[in-house]
């Protein structure tokens, strides 16, 4: 009985032995693994720090001065008056450096060569035609459909082939050098050398000479006034401006712009603004300075607009409450043909023009313009623009420009 209860003890403790090794193994497989601990590196003590125990460190020795040897503080500055304020110079901006023209005698001499494509298509085409041995009716209507399409206009067209046509009979013979002289000789009595083409500009009793510039939009008027003003001034001219154009952004700083480059006051007003009261008061301060010539920008006027056009007509007697007009130059753009002509037309009712100024006569523009738009309006070509430069504005001279035409 004794063996039979040590086997039931024995057994039972190996059951026990047996479940527990089960469970604990079961444990260990749901423990998740052991994760690395971050490392922190503590802040190394400071020198001032006292360090007990074990990690007490010996003293060091640390250099030592005396009281004689410590620096004393600069005494602070003493502070400045109630009142006072400290006055620091300035340095004026550098007004910009006044440029000096170049002379306008022979002006037109020098720039030649901007008529090229001009010569190419009137001067040389005429001569080439001219030349030919034999002035059958269909050379004749050659030499005209040349003419015209250098926008020479009909009528004028007409009356040069004719005076040809006798010229040619009585010369006979015709060497280049004669034909050269002949056609030179024709092309200056047809453009006009008898004109009057000086711009009035000097000065007079009742005030300076005052130059209205009109034209239409994107002639280049802004920039002929202030061309025009370099002109005067290489000729020994005082020069005042006047921006009347006040509805073009940046019009008036165009304009100043320029006169600075020589020298002269530009009048001006506010963006909007009235442009006769504006011109009245350039020829106001004309006046004070005793300047030689106004010249009065005015607003680029559509030729089909009726009130703006009554507006310059506005322009120019409130101006005339000064004294006279001395010039009302039209500024036309060579490159726009007969269309030109019908600006001109329209001006012409407004104001008298006396004079004109032909720009972007270079390039592809026509010579012929030139004799067009004097019979159109029966006043002289006084100015014209060969290219984009400051000095590119030169004085009309028959001669030079009909022998850029023609070559030499």
């Amino acid at each position: 009985m004794e063996y039979v209860i040590l086997a039931v003890v024995i057994a039972v403790v190996a059951v026990g032995a047996i479940a527990g090794l089960v469970v604990s193994g079961r444990r260990r497989q749901q423990l998740p693994p052991k994760s690395q601990a971050p490392v922190i590196t503590a802040p190394k003590p400071t020198p001032a720090e006292p360090q007990v125990g074990e990690e007490a460190a010996p003293p060091t020795e640390e250099p030592r001065r005396t009281v004689e040897e410590v620096p004393l503080p600069e005494a602070p500055e003493a502070p400045e008056a109630p009142g006072t304020v400290e006055v620091r110079p300035v340095e004026a901006e550098a007004a910009p450096a006044v440029e000096v023209p170049e002379p306008t005698a022979g002006r037109l001499v020098r720039l030649r060569s901007r008529l090229s494509r001009s010569q190419n298509s009137l001067g040389k085409g005429l001569l080439s035609l001219l030349s030919r041995e034999h002035l059958d009716e269909d050379t004749w209507e050659e030499i005209e459909d040349t003419l015209l399409t250098a926008d020479v206009g009909v009528a004028p067209t007409q009356e040069l082939v004719e005076r040809l046509r006798t010229r040619v009979k009585v010369l006979g013979t015709r060497t280049p050098e004669e034909l050269r002289a002949l056609l030179r000789e024709e092309l200056v009595e047809l453009i006009g050398k008898d004109a009057d083409r000086t711009v009035r500009s000097l000065k007079h009793e009742e005030g300076p000479a005052v130059v209205l510039v009109v034209g239409v939009n994107g002639v280049g008027k802004t920039t002929t006034t202030g061309k025009l003003a370099r002109v005067l001034v290489a000729d020994g001219r005082t020069v005042v401006l006047g921006a009347a154009d006040t509805f073009r952004a940046a019009a008036a700083d165009q304009l100043q712009t320029w006169g600075e480059r020589v020298g002269a006051r530009t009048v001006r007003g506010p963006e909007g603004g009235d442009p006769a009261s504006i011109a009245f008061d350039a020829v106001k301060e004309g006046i004070a300075e005793g300047a030689d010539t106004v010249l009065i920008d005015t607003a680029g006027r559509l030729h089909t607009k009726t009130g703006l056009m009554d507006e310059l007509g506005k322009v120019k007697r409130v101006v005339e409450k000064h004294g006279p007009v001395d010039e009302v130059l039209l500024v036309l753009d060579a490159t726009t043909g007969q269309n030109g002509l019908i600006q001109a037309r329209v001006f012409a009712e407004v104001v008298d023009i006396t004079g004109i100024v032909l720009t972007k006569l270079d390039g592809t523009a026509k010579g012929g313009i030139v004799v067009a738009v004097q019979r159109e309006l029966g006043v002289p070509v006084k100015l014209i623009g060969l290219g984009e430069g400051a000095d590119d504005l030169a004085p009309f001279e028959p001669g030079a420009f009909v022998d850029a035409l023609i070559g030499d």
